[in-house]
C-alpha cells in the first residue's frame, strides 16, 4: 500500500510537470523555438500573483483572472517585438536571446522582491486531502492541478486538431514558408502561440507557488522538468507530454521512497534512460526535414 500511495503521488505530481511542459511544447511545435526563460515565466507568473494577491486581497485561484491574461499579452508582446526577428537564423540567436531574458528576469525579481522565500495562500485547500479507502488519501489541490493539466490538453488538441487557427499552426509548424505563401501571416501565428504558452506558464507558476515555497531563482529547475518531459513524451506530441511528465514524477516519488535525497537524481536518471533507448521520446511524430 505504500508502493502504491508513493506511485499515486507521483502521477500527481506529473500532472504539475505537465503544466510545465505543454507551454514549451506548444512554442516548439509550432515555431521549433526553445525558450529558455520558460521556467523564470512562471516564477514571474507567480511573484505576480503575490502582488495581486497582497494589493487586491484576492484569492490566488481568483488572482488567474488576472495574472494569465497578463502573462499571455507579456508573451505576445515578447514574440512580436524580440523573436520573431530571430525566427529562420537557426536555433542559437533565440537561444542567447531567451538565456539573457532568463538573467534579466531572475535579476529583476531578486531586486524587486528580495531572495526570500515566498508561497501562495489559497484558504485550505492546499492541504485538504480526498481519502480514497484502504489508507489512500489524495491532495485535493494537487488532484485540482492534474485534472487542470488534463482539461487543457483536452481544448488544445481540439483546438490544434479542428479549428482553423489549429490548422494554421499545423501549417505553419509543417512548412513555414508555404505557410506564409498561402496567406497565412507567420508573425502574428506565432505571437498566438507565444501568448497561449506564456498564459498556461502562468497557470503552472501559481500552482507551484500555491503547492510549495519559490525564490526568485527557482525558474531554472521548471525548466529543466519541463524540458525532460517534454522530451520523455516526444517533440510534438501533446499528450506525450502528460505521461513524459508522470514518467518523471512516479520516478522521483520512488526515488524519493527509497532515500530522501535521491529524489531528483532519479527522475533525471530515468530521463537518461529514455534518451538512451528512445532517443526521440516514447510518442514523438514525425517531422518534415529542410
Amino acid at each position: 500500500m505504500v508502493w502504491l500511495d508513493t506511485v499515486l503521488q507521483g502521477v500527481l505530481l506529473g500532472g504539475l510537470y505537465a503544466l510545465f511542459a505543454t507551454g514549451l511544447s506548444v512554442i516548439f511545435g509550432v515555431m521549433r523555438l526553445v525558450n529558455l526563460a520558460h521556467g523564470d515565466f512562471s516564477i514571474l507568473a507567480a511573484f505576480l500573483a503575490v502582488v495581486i494577491v497582497q494589493t487586491l486581497e484576492l484569492n490566488p485561484l481568483v488572482a488567474l483572472v488576472l495574472v494569465v491574461p497578463i502573462m499571455g499579452a507579456v508573451g505576445w508582446t515578447l514574440q512580436r517585438l524580440v523573436l520573431n526577428r530571430l525566427l529562420g537564423r537557426g536555433i542559437l540567436p533565440a537561444v542567447l536571446v531567451t538565456f539573457g531574458l532568463s538573467i534579466v528576469i531572475q535579476n529583476g525579481l531578486l531586486e524587486t522582491f528580495s531572495a526570500d522565500s515566498r508561497r501562495l495562500n489559497p484558504g485550505g485547500i492546499e492541504t485538504a486531502s480526498i481519502a480514497l479507502g484502504g489508507g489512500l488519501a489524495v491532495g485535493a489541490f494537487p488532484l485540482l492541478t492534474f485534472a487542470v493539466a488534463v482539461l487543457l490538453l483536452v481544448g488544445l488538441q481540439l483546438v490544434i486538431g479542428r479549428s482553423a487557427l489549429g490548422r494554421a499552426f499545423r501549417a505553419a509548424s509543417d512548412d513555414g514558408a508555404t505557410a506564409a505563401l498561402m496567406g497565412i501571416d507567420r508573425d502574428r501565428l506565432y505571437a498566438l502561440a507565444m501568448a497561449l504558452s506564456l498564459a498556461i506558464v502562468a497557470i503552472a507558476g501559481i500552482a507551484l507557488g500555491i503547492r510549495t515555497t519559490f525564490t526568485f531563482s527557482s525558474g531554472p529547475d521548471r525548466l529543466l522538468f519541463a524540458f525532460e518531459a517534454v522530451i520523455i513524451g516526444g517533440l510534438g506530441s501533446l499528450w506525450g507530454t502528460l505521461v513524459g511528465g508522470v514518467i518523471l514524477g512516479v520516478a522521483q516519488t520512488i526515488g524519493a521512497r527509497l532515500s530522501p535525497g535521491w529524489g531528483i537524481l532519479t527522475g533525471h536518471l530515468v530521463f537518461l534512460a529514455v534518451l538512451q533507448l528512445r532517443p526521440s521520446g516514447l510518442f514523438a511524430k514525425s517531422r518534415r526535414v529542410d
